[in-house]
């Protein structure tokens, strides 16, 4: 039984794509296809469904996703105890962060852990959150760090940290003669906000509803994928944002952007940790035991 081609049907059975699988795994996706085919007359069988549009699992296909489930999670828990008892820690952890915890919050937060464990090789990459939960389920990252909570029953999410979303101008901004915001104001005023599928959208749209404010009514310009982009686009004086009071501290201490406010609306969040408890791995228990530690 080859353990890398059942990591392939396991991340396909997710994916429900050959292409997508291809790309996460960085394969071709001849290889894919073929790996799959390979399995399918090693047990005479056929594993998936087939149609122009979409791929689903077959009966058997369906037997061997559960198993393979298991088989993840019991070599995981065999890594993990023989770690503990070798009591060192050591090995790759790879991490995915949303925009604003990768770039504002966990840099200090991981340097300091590199120092505790020098013998750790850490990976982290930036996704929105909805990519996080996609590599999790395939096992792409062991660990996740994401800025809202999610819909997914096969993960746990553990908060470890607070936020507040605030709105911010240029200080020379032609828009808005006062730092207290109407809500007609900030409907009618230009805006750059996040792009779909981001923790911080998604926390912005949330409190506006529960506010009653529709948020399509915004006069949105523009949706940007990365804070640094939006924050320059701000201090430019094209329009306002909504955005991480983290990633500002300092061009709100400089003077080049300001906060404004808004009578009823308070934008606050808290940061979660995201994994699968039966695929949690030595190194990623360690992160999560010292992050907690340091709230």
């Amino acid at each position: 039984m080859n353990l890398d081609y059942l990591k392939v049907f396991y991340v396909t059975a997710n994916n429900k794509s050959f292409s997508q699988t291809a790309k996460d795994l960085h394969l071709s996706q001849s290889s894919v296809s073929l790996q799959i085919k390979q399995l399918e007359e090693q047990w005479d069988c056929q594993l998936f469904e087939r149609t122009t549009k979409k791929i689903s699992l077959t009966p058997a296909g369906e037997i061997l996703y559960h198993k393979v489930k298991k088989l993840i999670a019991l070599m995981n828990e065999t890594e993990n105890e023989l770690e503990e008892l070798k009591g060192s820690v050591h090995g790759d952890l790879k991490v995915g962060a949303s925009l604003t915890i990768g770039e504002h919050v966990l840099p200090f937060l991981l340097a300091d852990f590199s120092s505790l464990y020098p013998k750790v090789s850490l990976h982290l990459n930036v996704y929105n959150s909805r990519h996080i939960v996609e590599k999790l389920l395939n096992h792409e990252i062991n660990l996740g760090f994401i800025e809202s909570m999610l819909s997914y029953p096969a993960l746990k999410q553990v908060p470890f940290a607070k936020d507040e979303l605030i709105i911010i101008a240029s200080p020379e901004n032609k828009f808005i003669k006062t730092d207290n915001l109407t809500i007609e104001e900030l409907l009618s005023v230009p805006i750059i906000i996040r792009e779909k599928g981001s923790g911080t959208r998604q926390v912005m749209e949330d409190s506006f509803r529960r506010c009653h404010v529709d948020a399509s009514k915004l006069n949105v310009i523009m949706e940007l994928k990365h804070t640094e982009a939006i924050k320059s686009c701000v201090e430019a004086g094209l329009g306002i944002s909504i955005i991480s009071k983290s990633a500002v501290k300092k061009e709100l201490r400089l003077g080049t952007l300001k906060q404004l406010n808004i009578d009823g609306i308070t934008m606050q969040r808290d940061f979660y940790m995201i994994y699968h408890e039966e695929a949690l791995k030595h190194t990623s228990r360690k992160l999560m035991e010292f992050i907690s530690s340091r709230q």
